[in-house]
């Protein structure tokens, strides 16, 4: 199943502008987005590790990368 975060509008937004407005709303709304969830835990151990350097992102972690 194809996850509508890959391509996401705001997603693309914040990789060029993540201090906007646009960009830190989406920064923000990741934190509990179903979606992003199924998407995230859907990606292998290494995607996982450049999504979270990449957007500084610690849910889902389960002590792993501590």
């Amino acid at each position: 199943m194809a996850h509508i975060c890959e391509n996401c509008k705001f997603r693309a937004h914040y990789d060029k502008k993540p201090n906007s407005l646009l960009g830190r709303f989406w920064r923000w709304h990741i934190n509990f987005c179903p979606g992003w969830k199924g998407y995230f835990t859907s990606q292998s151990e290494e995607k996982q590790a450049e999504l979270r350097r990449k957007y500084n992102f610690t849910k889902y972690d389960n002590g792993k990368n501590l």
